[in-house]
């Protein structure tokens, strides 16, 4: 079953449970999907898909800075709940050791030497850990092991 089979599946089982939050979230995503989809009139595979729930929980992160911030904790906690309905399809998360591996595989396959190539070496791990890991946390491992 495709990731947007899944998608649409749950959003069917949200409207049979009544479950208005997670239907909202659900249906949120399928729209950037089709959106997407329409955009570039092509049918996305799993790895765009994955891709646009990347962006959609960095805005999520944004948001909730923001409005923890402005003190409006009710709306903060909609964006988190929001963040939970969609990490249920993005692939498993690697831990800190397996992301460090695959760093520093990654460094030595590239020949990076120094942070001047931080750009080579950030786009074979984007590649290669796309959706199962932070590339924030990702770029800040690649900054350390550079800079050594």
């Amino acid at each position: 079953m495709s990731l947007r089979q899944k998608i649409t599946d749950d959003m069917k089982a949200a409207m049979r449970a009544k479950d208005a939050a997670r239907l909202s979230a659900i249906r949120l995503l399928l729209a950037a999907i089709k959106q997407r989809e329409v955009d570039d009139r092509i049918e996305l595979t799993d790895a765009d898909v994955v891709t646009i729930i990347e962006k959609m929980n960095k805005q999520r992160r944004d948001s909730i800075t923001q409005y923890e911030a402005a003190g409006r904790q009710e709306l903060a906690d909609v964006e988190k709940f929001e963040m939970g309905v969609l990490a249920e399809y993005m692939p498993q998360q690697l831990d800190e050791a397996e992301i460090a591996a695959a760093v520093a595989e990654v460094i030595a396959s590239v020949g990076a030497a120094g942070p001047q190539d931080m750009g080579k070496v950030m786009g074979a791990v984007k590649v290669k850990l796309a959706g199962r890991a932070d590339m924030g946390k990702v770029s800040a491992l690649i900054k350390a092991q550079l800079s050594k």
